[in-house]
């Protein structure tokens, strides 16, 4: 399904991003607002999102995290892309049961249910290719092109982009206060943030896209 409406983005500045699994919502914003370039020439990295996201269920945040094949090199690095699920787990399986026990409640999920379940009922050889067909989901619920520029090499230092692939970090905490919307279990937790996209998509439905656009990234630009 697809919801939102088409809008120009911010042109003034161009941000390098992580695909990671299931983006947060601080991610979607950046991609939503402005022109981005996704990196794909980087070293995997334990403590990030790339295989990771959080969701919201009856006990509160929650991680699904997708298990992994490491079998780095002499040093123990390994290219993000061609890190490989490790699918003797039926992690897909798990994570599709998860999402459907948070948020089958919700007043989205089942409009968008049909777009998200072919992905974890598919299996991945990469866990890149796995991110991008999230992100390229995401962004067609949204109705909103959020960019699939791709890094050609890997760079450590950024000079006509924005390096905002810090964002991949799950020890950071960001310094931006995100306005509470509408959870299924605010009535027990409050409003809980540093969520998945996913969450904002499954309960705020054609409003999550505004929302996105709302959010000021004015940390990211210091």
């Amino acid at each position: 399904m697809r919801l939102g409406t088409k809008t120009i983005k911010n042109s003034e500045l161009k941000f390098l991003l992580h695909p990671s699994y299931c983006p947060d919502i601080i991610t979607i914003a950046v991609a939503v607002q402005h022109d981005i370039c996704w990196e794909a020439w980087d070293n995997y990295q334990k403590q990030t999102y790339r295989n990771r996201c959080y969701i919201c269920t009856d006990q509160g945040r929650h991680s699904l995290s997708i298990p992994i094949k490491h079998a780095g090199g002499s040093q123990g690095r390994q290219l993000y892309r061609d890190v490989r699920p490790d699918n003797q787990y039926p992690w897909q399986r798990q994570h599709w049961r998860s999402l459907q026990t948070a948020y089958r409640s919700s007043p989205f999920f089942e409009f968008f249910e049909e777009d998200f379940e072919p992905l974890y009922q598919r299996k991945f050889d990469f866990l890149l290719d796995f991110n991008f067909q999230i992100i390229e989901t995401i962004a067609r619920c949204l109705d909103h092109d959020i960019g699939s520029e791709q890094t050609t090499k890997f760079e450590v230092e950024t000079n006509s982009i924005t390096d905002a692939r810090f964002l991949v970090n799950a020890k950071i905490e960001l310094p931006v206060n995100l306005d509470p919307y509408n959870q299924v279990f605010q009535d027990k937790h409050g409003f809980v943030p540093g969520l998945s996209v996913l969450d904002l998509l499954f309960n705020e439905g054609n409003s999550a896209l505004g929302y996105l656009q709302a959010i000021n990234l004015k940390f990211i630009y210091a």
